[in-house]
């Protein structure tokens, strides 16, 4: 299994360099940067991608929990703390654990124990779909339809539902979530660019940088171009 990416987001340095020197024997995790801040903290998962951060709750005018609240939820959460009352909303968050400082370097070990577990648990999950596949949806009330995934051009969330854009103009709803989509559709053809929307790569005619800090994926027979976030903007990079 190769190394799983992590930073630390805790606005005192000093236990920034503790928890480093802590994470030091275990080799499976690889530190890629810091941060003191919920901003400094997505720069930096904009720049490396981590799979794992450890987050301290009590930030400088902030919380760990503002923090989650602007991220991708796949990414793992360890927290760790000097306070021990927020635990039941840090597991409410789905968090891996909740390390008290100063961190026990045994209850460490086995809060990374568990993220290797979960990790290796999610990688062995199989997709469901294969590119040439086809899958039966309803269109309306009254009629159901099966549709390639091959034509599927982008899906977006609707409240509990997803609505599916083919290329040929038709759309239906599905009681699916966008997780279970990006954890089902093929990777290869298939990506997250923004919180709201998968799109078929192969559907996408280009991409066009509007500023800084905004891109926009126009896609084929779709009029509307659709937002690429700064967070999934590296998932289009073979495109660009």
């Amino acid at each position: 299994m190769t190394n799983l990416k992590a930073i630390i987001v805790d606005d005192e340095r000093l236990a920034r360099v503790n928890l480093r020197k802590l994470l030091v024997p275990h080799s499976e995790i690889e530190i890629v940067g810091e941060a003191s801040s919920c901003q400094g903290a997505i720069d930096m998962i904009n720049m490396f991608n981590p799979q794992l951060i450890f987050l301290d709750i009590q930030l400088s005018g902030e919380t760990g929990f503002d923090l989650l609240e602007m991220i991708d939820n796949s990414i793992k959460i360890i927290f760790v703390t000097a306070y021990d009352e927020f635990a039941i909303r840090a597991f409410e968050v789905n968090a891996i654990d909740y390390l008290l400082k100063p961190v026990n370097p045994e209850r460490l070990k086995l809060s990374i124990e568990r993220v290797i577990t979960k990790e290796k648990a999610q990688k062995s999950i199989s997709r469901s779909y294969e590119y040439s596949d086809s899958i039966y949806v309803r269109l309306n009330n009254y009629a159901s339809r099966f549709i390639k995934i091959s034509s599927i051009t982008f899906i977006e969330p609707v409240g509990n539902y997803s609505k599916i854009v083919t290329t040929e103009g038709k759309h239906c709803l599905v009681l699916k979530t966008l997780k279970q989509w990006q954890e089902e559709l093929p990777d290869n053809n298939f990506v997250r660019i923004h919180r709201s929307s998968i799109v078929n790569i192969e559907h996408v005619d280009h991409i066009e940088k509007k500023s800084n800090s905004q891109q926009k994926a126009y896609l084929k027979n779709i009029p509307e171009p659709i937002d690429v976030s700064r967070r999934y903007a590296r998932n289009l990079k073979l495109l660009n």
